[in-house]
Parts: C-alpha cells; structure tokens; sequence
C-alpha cells in the first residue's frame, strides 16, 4: 500500500484509488505535497483542504483540455478531462454529506467525466435502467470481437465508490478483452441513485438487481442465459444476496468478501478495523438512509449473508485481499465455506506476491482484476486469449 500520508489510512485509500484510476505519479505529487500538515487536522478542516487541492488540479486540466480541444486534438483533450474526473470524485467523496459545494462538485465530475469519454471516443455508454417510477444509471462497455449475443457481467459499487470509478479502475476493459461486456451500476444507496435520485440502500438487493436483469436480457447483443454479477467491497454482500434470490444469474463474483456487515459496524463502534471515509457514522446513515445511529444499527442487523449463501446455485468466486484491514479475511471464507450448492466454488486469498493485498484490491488491481476477468471469461464463455494475429 502507496503512503503518500503516514498518519491517515482514509487519504491514502484515496490516493491508491486515485492512482488505479489512472492518476499520474508527478499530479498525485502535486495535490498532496501541500496536505501534509492538513492530513493530521480534524476532518471537517482537513477534508475542505484536500477538495481544494485536488480541485485545483482539475481545473488546470481542464483548462489544457480546452486548448487540446481548440487545436482539435480531441483524444488528449478526453484523456485530460478523464483524469480531472479522477480527482474531482476523489475529493468529493471525503467530503461530509450535506458539505457546502458537495453537490455542485458531484455534478461537475458527472459532467467532466462524460465530455472525457465522449472526446477520447472510449468503448464507454451511459444507459438509464427503469426503477421505481425513475432510472438507475450505468455504464456499458462492449464486448470486442463478438458476433451476435455476448455474455455480461453486472457490475456493483461498495459503500462509497461509483460506476465512473469502477470503470476506471479497468475490469470492463479487462472483460472487453476477453469477449464480455459489462454494465457497471450505481445502485440504491450509491453514486446518482443516492446522490441525485435520494434512493438510499436496501438489504434486499435482488429488488433492483432483478429489474436490472429484465433490462439486459430485453438487449439484442446480451445473451440472456450469460448474465453475471460482481460486486467489490459492501457489492461483496449485495453481489451474493441478488444471486443467491435472482435465479437468472449465471454466475458470481465479490471482489472483497463482506458476509457479516452488522458485524463490521459493531467493531467499528467499538475502534476496530479502518475506515473507508471521513465523517463515517454520517455516511453510512445517509446510504442508509437512516435517522439516527439506532435505526442504523437495525438496518445494519439484516446486512449479513448467513442463510443467504447457502442458496446459491451457480458458479460463484470469492476473492479477498491477505491484507485486509476492513474486513477480516475470515468474512471471505465464511461465504466460501456456505457456497455448499454452487456447482463450481473458488476462494482466491490475493498475497504480496501478486499484489492487491489490501481491501478490494485497492493498492493494485491489474493481476487481481485480470484473475476475476480470466475466471469470469472461462465461466461465462468468453476467451483468455486474443485471437491469433494475422
């Protein structure tokens, strides 16, 4: 793990996601340099230091984006706007929910992020699902070099992230390779359902992943009986609760087990395990959409997969950083020890030797995202290999 701030595990999760994202080391420098002294302050001080920092650096991408684009050099323009969307979302998600400027910044990346896309001309789309009388937006990534139907895989946020940062991340560039498209979600309690829609989380996740696979299987290039899911970080519990009761799915995925969620806030309440955010009890009653800690903890009794498990009858893959300082990688084989009924069930412990030791594979996702890519191809039929040249 990358410790650009000793102090301050929540700022240097961030700074390993940023760089996942594609964020360059000399930027990275740049932003932080200045935050030292800030990284050891108070959170609501130390937050609005870091927004403006990175901010600071959105803008002066953007800025050379604008000449790029006036040149009509249109790819370094959308590579340029991709990265200030890193930073923009970086800095956004440190900040308290109802922060002044929260919102405007939230829709600031929504915007820079899709120009980016758009002008780099990435195999990226955004789509708007049918919900509760409004739409759960995603993003879709094709296949390369299928004819005809391909298989997908759905995939889920954890508590905090977004589709544009699961995007960039890679794994739908990486299945893309290997001939399976993907629709990268935010879901209830995550991303614009939260932030724009006001649609918080729900334990149920089948509620809306099931509406989410009417969706796909309704698509001409989707091949209905290939549908998986994956789910990284609190998307390790969502993930196996939607296919263990949405009997559609081919096939699972967590990247980062989460079996015992309530668990998990009782030893947070009690100064166990690290913090994925600044500000967290607000957070997480936001998502939740809960009035006060009491009524959190309640939801917070039926976040947990015992008895759940058990119902899953496809092939399913449980991967878990050796490292993990959030979740206990006990939670990773409690899920794989109840997978009792799947007909193909794997646990992957990833290790220093191939990286992505830490929680969901944050201080390096390339070998561990290729793992889940090459299994996910495997399982669904897709390819491991590219075809050969001509």
């Amino acid at each position: 793990m990358f410790k650009y701030f000793p102090t301050n595990y929540v700022w240097n999760l961030s700074v390993d996601l940023a760089i996942e994202m594609g964020a360059r080391i000399g930027e990275i420098e740049a932003m932080c340099a200045p935050l030292q002294e800030a990284a050891r302050q108070p959170d609501a001080a130390a937050t609005l230091a870091f927004r403006h920092s990175w901010e600071a650096m959105a803008d002066r991408l953007c800025e050379l984006a604008a000449e790029d684009e006036a040149r009509g050099r249109l790819i370094s323009a959308g590579d340029k706007l991709g990265r200030a969307a890193t930073y923009l979302i970086t800095a956004e998600r440190l900040q308290a929910h109802g922060a002044e400027g929260r919102a405007a910044l939230y829709r600031r990346f929504l915007d820079t992020f899709a120009r980016g896309i758009a002008l780099a001309g990435e195999n990226c789309e955004r789509v708007e699902i049918p919900y509760e009388g409004g739409v759960l937006a995603g993003l879709y990534v094709r296949a390369q070099g299928v004819a005809g139907r391909a298989p997908v895989l759905l995939q889920l946020n954890g508590l905090d992230s977004t589709k544009e940062m699961k995007y960039r991340v890679g794994l739908p560039q990486w299945l893309a390779q290997r001939g399976v498209s993907s629709l990268v979600l935010d879901q209830p309690g995550t991303g614009e359902a939260l932030r724009l829609h006001g649609m918080t989380a729900r334990f149920d996740a089948e509620h809306w992943a099931s509406r989410v696979v009417d969706w796909l299987q309704a698509r001409e290039d989707i091949d209905p009986q290939r549908i998986g899911c994956e789910g990284v970080s609190l998307g390790g519990y969502y993930c196996p609760r939607a296919v263990a009761f949405e009997p559609r799915f081919a096939c699972g995925v967590v990247w980062g087990a989460n079996h015992d969620w309530r668990d998990v806030q009782k030893r947070r309440l009690e100064k166990e395990g690290s913090f994925p955010v600044p500000h967290y009890w607000e957070h997480v009653r936001w998502v939740w959409g809960a009035k006060d800690m009491d009524d959190f903890m309640r939801i917070a009794e039926q976040v947990h997969l015992d008895g759940v498990v058990e119902k899953i009858r496809v092939p399913f893959l449980v991967t878990h950083g050796q490292k993990d300082s959030q979740i206990p990688l006990k939670w990773a084989e409690r899920t794989y020890a109840q997978l009792v009924n799947s007909p193909k069930r794997e646990l992957k412990v990833f290790t220093d030797r191939e990286g992505g030791a830490q929680h969901s594979s944050f201080d390096n996702s390339a070998n561990a995202g290729a793992y889940i890519a090459d299994w996910v191809a495997e399982t669904l039929g897709g390819r491991t290999a590219a075809a050969a040249a001509r």
